[in-house]
């Protein structure tokens, strides 16, 4: 299969993506227009200019520059009607999007208004074919005071569509075992689990998240390729790690991980976490923040030497790992495989 047929075949099939924050997905003529709502004027050039990192920090950093524009319930709504536009035009038709409660907290901000203007435009979507589900996140630097107080409102907000918490930022600040507390209210409240480990950080730190936070999925995962052991449970167990090639390679994780910092995106381990057989789930992550899109990081998994069939199998590993009832995921996954099939890839 040539290169233009492959990427015709991607394009065609239905996809979900699980690792997708709301606030890194957004373009910057819309940063553009949010400035300007808030009275503050910034060009295209300068917003490009902010996606730019050299390391992970100048990622935060861009991170809560370009969030400091959202303030209010409707400029959440632009942000996700953009969004889900984006998603239906790849053939996404199920989402797990993140919000980051902790920032909306943070930052004084009515949780409850901010998430009715994004289920509004989820809503709208339903009609186009996209099936979202929502996971609030906490900031791992701001302490488990406040990542408490984020769980409670995902626990609050899980009738209307909150599936799962977890907690990001910056993974090397505080350990897994000052959340434990957190996680065992996000549980006990009917919620899934997941966290931010091993982006930057070693194995250790997706040790703790397993058997101290319990969690369900690792976003990112990449320190687990320096520990063999670590890889094989993984593969055992079933425990996803949500991966985005695209978003290590602009933050320097990749490098940092591989210990090269030229390292390019063909020199992922994407490829020989699948031939070990762990559970992965392709994401863009922040995608606007990476000039990036879920056809995007399916193409670079092809120059990774995916082979068409094992491309197919890579999609069905995101149904897999969602968090819906067993028939649900069977139902998306028999109709991945028989798009597949018609397409040529099995």
């Amino acid at each position: 299969m040539n290169q233009a047929t492959l990427a015709s075949a991607l394009a065609t099939l239905p996809k979900a993506e699980l690792h997708l924050h709301l606030e890194g997905s957004i373009a910057p003529e819309t940063v553009v227009s949010l400035a300007a709502r808030h009275g503050v004027e910034v060009s295209v050039e300068e917003v490009a200019a902010r996606y730019r990192y050299h390391d992970f920090a100048g990622f935060l950093d861009a991170y809560k520059w370009v969030t400091a524009f959202l303030r209010r319930p409707e400029d959440y709504r632009l942000i996700a009607d953009e969004l889900f536009e984006h998603l239906l035009g790849q053939n996404v038709i199920y989402a797990e999007i993140t919000l980051s409660a902790g920032v909306m907290l943070r930052r004084g901000q009515d949780v409850a208004a901010n998430f009715s203007a994004v289920r509004a435009a989820a809503e709208r979507a339903a009609k186009q074919g996209l099936r979202v589900q929502w996971i609030m996140d906490a900031v791992r630097q701001f302490g488990p005071g406040e990542a408490m107080e984020a769980a409670r409102w995902a626990v609050r907000l899980a009738p209307e569509g909150v599936v799962a918490f977890g907690i990001g930022g910056d993974e090397l600040s505080l350990p897994a075992s000052r959340f434990r507390e957190v996680y065992e209210f996000a549980r006990g409240g009917g919620l899934h689990a997941l966290a931010h480990a091993g982006e930057i950080g070693g194995p250790e730190i997706v040790r703790e998240a397993i058997d101290l936070l319990g969690v369900e999925r690792i976003g990112h995962g990449l320190g687990v390729l320096h520990d063999p052991d670590l890889m094989d449970q993984l593969a055992e167990n079933g425990l996803t790690l949500e991966i985005c090639p695209s978003s290590n390679l602009r933050t320097g994780a990749l490098g940092r991980q591989l210990g090269a910092s030229a390292a390019g995106i063909e020199s992922h381990p994407l490829k020989s976490f699948f031939d070990r057989g762990l559970r992965l789930a392709l994401s863009t992550d922040d995608p606007a923040m990476f000039e990036t899109d879920l056809l995007g990081e399916y193409e670079a998994a092809a120059r990774m030497g995916f082979s068409p069939t094992e491309l197919a199998r890579l999609v069905e590993m995101s149904f897999d790992s969602a968090f819906l009832p067993e028939t649900g995921r069977r139902e998306y996954i028999d109709q991945v495989r028989r798009q597949a099939a018609a397409l040529g890839l099995l």
